[in-house]
């Protein structure tokens, strides 16, 4: 049986494999192999212009917990990278990748730094990605080599974008405080791609999604990254008060606009018996999502049914706002799989200065990066 190193250099290079296949089915809008068009080796070869940058930040990432928690003399693995490419046009061909800790942790300094080293490291290499991809912009010609058609507008195909109808086929971008801060002053605006041809740019790409995935790790709950910094800033008590509240928070917006009270008041038919199925799964998926909350299964159920008739009240009373369901996913694997809760220390003394400094430091990185409709 196959042992560390040698599971995570092959789970490596697999991964760099399919986040290229991915990479330049993302450059080209095209499936590599299950399209007439088959994409061959020069394609595949452009697509490590999305996966290098990547993984650079993934690998970092992982590394800095990797590294500080050797430095805290904490037990841990090397980075597992996971790899998962499906063929399909909104895969990154990877699910991300996580290091194992082996022993017990007793302080909250030692949560604190092993938490913190990961984002703060991987945010400075996706600023980095992000700010190379808006300053390096090529001219049009590199779009008009994946639409040629473009080339019909004589150099105004983005005028001609503003006014096409994308009836939901063409992913667009959803830009975070860093996202918009990099973009105006480091782009040429003349060479700037249109918001719909944005993903056929690897370095911008990869870079947005650092920003994301740094955010989504810095949610204050559990025990993701952000919970363990919140956790060592405030103390257990507190935070298991606080991180059910932003969990709550959470699947509440990702829910919004979902479902609305018309779709219970129309005649039955079998298209409403359809949504009454997919309303009563919600329902359910919900209660999962809360159910590690509570002690008792019914508080969690109850909680489940009050989220989705606020949701209901905004869908009527307010139907312009509406969430992101991209995250019910995320929530559901914080509740559900991750909990809510962090484990106690025995070593509970504050943190110093220095540290409460970088921990609110990493909480105006989280909210910097953070965009509530990122991937549309």
């Amino acid at each position: 049986m196959l042992k560390s190193p040698y599971i995570n250099i092959i789970l490596f290079v697999v991964t760099l494999i399919t986040t290229t296949l991915a990479g330049a089915e993302w450059i080209y809008g095209r499936s590599f192999f299950f399209q007439s068009e088959i994409m061959g080796w020069a394609e595949f070869k452009q697509g490590l212009w999305f996966s290098i940058p990547f993984l650079g930040f993934l690998t970092t990432h992982e590394f800095g917990h990797y590294f500080m928690a050797k430095i805290r003399k904490i037990d841990v693995t090397l980075p597992y990278y996971i790899p998962g490419w499906f063929v399909v046009l909104t895969s990154i061909g990877t699910f991300g990748a996580f290091i194992k800790i082996k022993e017990k942790i007793n302080s909250r300094n030692d949560y604190f730094d092993i938490g913190i080293a990961g984002p703060l490291a991987g945010f400075v290499v996706a600023v980095v990605v992000l700010a190379c991809g808006f300053y390096y912009l090529p001219a049009d010609e590199y779009i008009y080599t994946i639409h040629p058609e473009y080339k019909n507008f004589q150099g105004n195909y983005r005028a001609f974008l503003d006014t096409y109808q994308t009836n939901g086929e063409i992913i667009t971008l959803g830009k975070s405080l860093i996202y918009n801060f990099l973009e105006s002053n480091l782009a040429n605006p003349s060479l700037l791609p249109h918001k719909f041809e944005l993903t056929h740019y690897p370095l911008i790409l990869a870079g947005f999604l650092g920003l994301l995935f740094t955010a989504l790790n810095l949610l204050p709950i559990g025990q993701l990254d952000g919970g363990h910094i919140l956790f060592a800033l405030i103390g257990k008590k507190a935070f298991d008060i606080i991180s059910p509240i932003f969990l709550v928070l959470l699947v509440s917006y990702s829910g919004l606009g979902m479902f609305k009270l018309t779709d219970f008041t129309m005649a039955y038919s079998e298209e409403q018996g359809t949504i009454l199925l997919q309303f009563l799964f919600f329902v359910y998926f919900n209660y999962l999502c809360f159910s590690r909350i509570f002690d008792k299964k019914l508080n969690g159920l109850i909680l489940a049914l009050a989220v989705i008739f606020i949701q209901l009240a905004f869908s009527k009373y307010a139907p312009q706002i509406s969430g992101y369901s991209g995250f019910l996913a995320f929530g559901f694997l914080i509740g559900r799989v991750l909990g809510v809760y962090h484990p106690e220390t025995v070593d509970n003394k504050p943190l110093g200065i220095t540290r409460k400094i970088l921990g609110w430091l990493a909480i105006l990185i989280f909210i910097i990066c953070f965009s509530p409709n990122p991937i549309n």
